[in-house]
């Protein structure tokens, strides 16, 4: 069910996943942010359609942010500033590792956290573990960007839940991204944000000195409630965490992410921009070593939040961003 989608662009029809694009036209995709919150812009046309047995999947051509990727309606990236989002979700972990090889990915589909993966030239192998076969297929096709990140036989695609994926691993990871959809109520990938999991499933695939990296939901100023949670959440877990954020235009907020290890980091902009010249196949759009660190830099309001928090996320206790769990692309 499209329903957001038909809603928005009331004149077009859903083509299936066999049909072609469809031609030109003008509309206006909008997505519900919160009860009393709406966020729209325009579309040209419906690039590709197509469902899944876990969810319906869009790409559409809109005039501000390209190509922009729907699951079940809700926005998951665009074109002109995905890069924000995958970078930052990626490079800090790995640059603060010393020496890292092996990645894990948790979710990730699209292609876009193997892509920025796969830059380091110290990667040797990258798992990515998601459960929806159909939209890993479908960004195969249709995302280009992705296309030779898809064909790197460094990448390792296997299609299960994440966390059953992860602990049916025989060997542990330099570092393990967590790049799942925002906890929904109802929804199937809550239980991968809960202590439980970080104790029981994501420390023990570590390797010595290795680190964690999980998105964390929106964190602005009106909207870091399920931020703050992840992070206090991290910090029961592990010794260091850190927190950071960066804009991302076509989500009208901040994201936050939260980065953890049991063995310190060392946040120097030098070191930085030095390991991202002798690491990074490419230059990086977003990321410098300064960026990384100021990144870490939260405003009072927010960090003053987080510093006060004391939800700890459990199956029992979690909090959600707005929106139901139809479905999951971890």
């Amino acid at each position: 069910m499209l329903s957001p989608l038909c809603s928005a662009l009331p004149a077009l029809s859903i083509p299936t996943s066999n049909s072609t694009a469809v031609p030109q036209v003008s509309e206006w995709f909008e997505e519900q942010l919160e009860d009393d919150l709406k966020w729209s812009f325009a579309v040209t046309r419906i690039l590709h359609a197509a469902t899944s047995k876990f969810q319906d999947i869009v790409l559409l051509d809109t005039k501000r942010f390209g190509k922009a990727l729907l699951l079940d309606g809700k926005l998951q990236s665009a074109e002109k500033d995905e890069f924000i989002y995958h970078e930052s979700m990626v490079h800090p972990a790995l640059l603060l590792h010393h020496n890292p090889k092996t990645v894990f990915i948790l979710g990730g589909g699209e292609g876009s956290t193997a892509r920025e993966t796969l830059k380091h030239k110290s990667i040797e192998k990258v798992v990515m573990c998601d459960i929806d076969r159909d939209v890993v297929n479908f960004c195969r096709a249709h995302l280009s960007e992705n296309q030779d990140a898809f064909q790197d036989e460094k990448l390792h695609i296997i299609f299960n839940d994440a966390k059953v994926g992860l602990e049916g691993q025989p060997e542990k990871f330099d570092v393990i991204i967590s790049d799942l959809a925002d906890p929904h109520e109802g929804g199937p990938c809550n239980h991968l944000y809960t202590k439980s999991f970080y104790e029981e499933g994501i420390k023990p695939k570590l390797n010595d000195n290795g680190i964690f990296v999980t998105q964390a939901g929106p964190s602005g100023i009106l909207s870091y409630n399920v931020f703050s949670s992840i992070y206090n959440t991290v910090k029961h877990v592990f010794k260091y965490v850190i927190a950071y954020t960066a804009h991302i235009p076509s989500y009208a907020d901040s994201s936050g992410w939260v980065l953890a290890s049991d063995h310190p980091f060392e946040l120097d902009m030098e070191d930085l921009d030095k390991r991202i010249r002798e690491r990074v196949r490419g230059e990086l759009r977003y990321l410098d070593g300064a960026f990384i660190v100021s990144s870490t830099v939260i405003n009072k309001t927010i960090r003053t939040a987080m510093m006060n928090e004391t939800h700890v996320f459990t199956e029992e206790d979690a909090r959600f961003t707005h929106g139901q769990g139809l479905a999951s692309h971890a």
